[in-house]
């Protein structure tokens, strides 16, 4: 694993916390809008003012991720947060995917991305809510 990171989820308002969060901490901000994604890509229309994806980086490191719930989703502030992690190969992706998902709630099958070579989320057992990827070479 390369690393760690806490992802958060945001009710249409992404833009606007990360922005924030970037004057915070003095960091870089990178942000994917739903209108920026392939246009076969399910709802990315209806989205298309939301935030699909932002890093927040100091330096070499990411130190935060978000990204806006998919317009009619429900919404829990107080829940709306997973920790993702980052992989360094195909085995081990597997691996943790099916050692996190063992008897429980598979969101996102482990697939190839236009973004990333597997990704895949899930919810564990104890209700914890994983985002797992590994990275195009």
């Amino acid at each position: 694993m390369t690393e760690f990171i806490t992802y958060l989820n945001f009710d249409g308002n992404c833009r606007e916390a990360m922005e924030f969060y970037k004057g915070c901490f003095g960091a870089d901000l990178y942000l994917l809008p739903f209108s920026e994604a392939p246009g076969d890509l399910p709802g990315s229309k209806e989205a298309k003012d939301r935030v699909m994806h932002a890093t927040l980086s100091k330096g070499s490191s990411a130190i935060l991720m978000a990204s806006d719930t998919m317009p009619g989703t429900p919404f829990q502030p107080g829940n709306n947060f997973s920790v993702m992690i980052r992989c360094e190969s195909l085995q081990e992706i597997e691996g943790l995917f099916a050692a996190l998902g063992e008897k429980d709630k598979v969101t996102m099958a482990l697939q190839e991305t236009f973004w990333a070579a597997r990704f895949g989320t899930l919810t564990d057992r104890f209700g914890i809510s994983w985002i797992i990827q590994l990275e195009t070479s």
